[in-house]
């Protein structure tokens, strides 16, 4: 009986073949990063996604996803690509998706790695008291004397609460400075001038 040879380290897990069916596209200008594509999920075209946020709302009110590829390991394909989603739902601590022109496992491993863009303008409304995280990027942070505290420059989620990770410099090098994101310290957020403000002091 003849045996195969076994596969090549350097063999692609999928041709790039596999996703001509997706459509090219531009990304949008308001494009957010909103997760990874892990893997293929079951054998019907599902993939697994591991999302950015504890509350992937975007992933699930959008059916226009948009990939590019991993920037790091072996790439199934180049440029921007639309996926148009048929269903997402959450799975554990991740969420799966299925899409048009995605019929079967082999074209979803084709997907591993992938970085996965959403319109800012295709995300859920908000209230007047919820923000997204990634509309308090680079707001600048001021306390109730107007002395400046920095900007945000990421946030941490502790379980509990949510903590700003504020950028200031300080004789002339670079710091970092955290402020809980809860209403004890936050006064207001003031999104069309990109200002926070809140009750805090330099020395705290």
């Amino acid at each position: 009986m003849a045996s195969s040879a076994p596969p090549r380290a350097d063999t692609p897990a999928a041709s790039p073949a596999l996703l001509t069916g997706l459509e090219p596209a531009e990304l949008p200008a308001d494009a957010v990063e909103v997760g990874r594509i892990a893997d293929a999920w079951g054998i019907k075209g599902w993939f697994r996604i591991l999302p950015y946020s504890a509350t992937p709302e975007a992933l699930f009110s959008s059916k226009r996803w948009f990939i590019q590829p991993t920037e790091r390991g072996a790439k199934t394909f180049t440029g921007t690509l639309k996926l148009a989603i048929k269903e997402a739902k959450e799975h554990s601590d991740s969420v799966v998706a299925t899409a048009h022109d995605i019929p079967d496992r082999n074209t979803a491993e084709a997907l591993k790695g992938a970085r996965v863009f959403v319109a800012r303008s295709s995300f859920p409304s908000t209230t007047e008291d919820e923000f997204y995280w990634v509309d308090l990027i680079g707001l600048d942070v001021v306390n109730r004397e107007g002395v400046a505290m920095g900007q945000v420059k990421e946030l941490l989620s502790t379980g509990p609460q949510t903590v700003m990770v504020l950028a200031f410099e300080a004789e002339g090098q670079p710091q970092e400075r955290m402020i809980p994101f809860v209403a004890a310290f936050v006064d207001g957020v003031d999104l069309p001038s990109r200002r926070i403000t809140v009750d805090w002091q330099p020395d705290y």
